[in-house]
């Protein structure tokens, strides 16, 4: 008796979208798979693809940031590029161990919120 294959269901389309907010929205609410045929999927790279970045301030005792800056010289590399390498270790670290960031940071704090937690406190009296 010969084999028959089984034909799979086609796919649905994507519908067009307006925003990307919108897009967002329908994929948070429907599955890939009735629109997607994954087994043909392929693996791509884009290398010259860059995280956005945010600029922010940060105040650093002067014997830290020099500490710092000897160490990025010494890996010719700049101390900016060093501190969010240092940064992302530690914090893929802190999701390994499966401890949230607040708690810990609760935990060095001696369990008392840090200063911004005090105002806001305050502030919601």
């Amino acid at each position: 008796m010969p084999v028959r294959k089984v034909k799979k269901p086609d796919k649905r389309p994507i519908p067009p979208f307006s925003s990307e907010a919108e897009e967002r929205k329908f994929w948070e609410t429907h599955d890939t798979s009735d629109y997607v045929d994954w087994s043909r999927a392929r693996s791509v790279s884009f290398p010259n693809l860059k995280p956005s970045t945010t600029t922010i301030s940060l105040r650093l005792p002067a014997p830290l940031l020099a500490d710092l800056k000897v160490l990025a010289n010494k890996r010719d590399v700049p101390y900016q590029t060093l501190l969010k390498a240092f940064l992302a270790e530690r914090v893929a670290a802190e999701r390994r161990a499966g401890v949230g960031l607040a708690d810990k940071r609760l935990q060095r704090a001696g369990g008392k919120p840090g200063r911004h937690g005090r105002a806001r406190a305050a502030a919601s009296r």
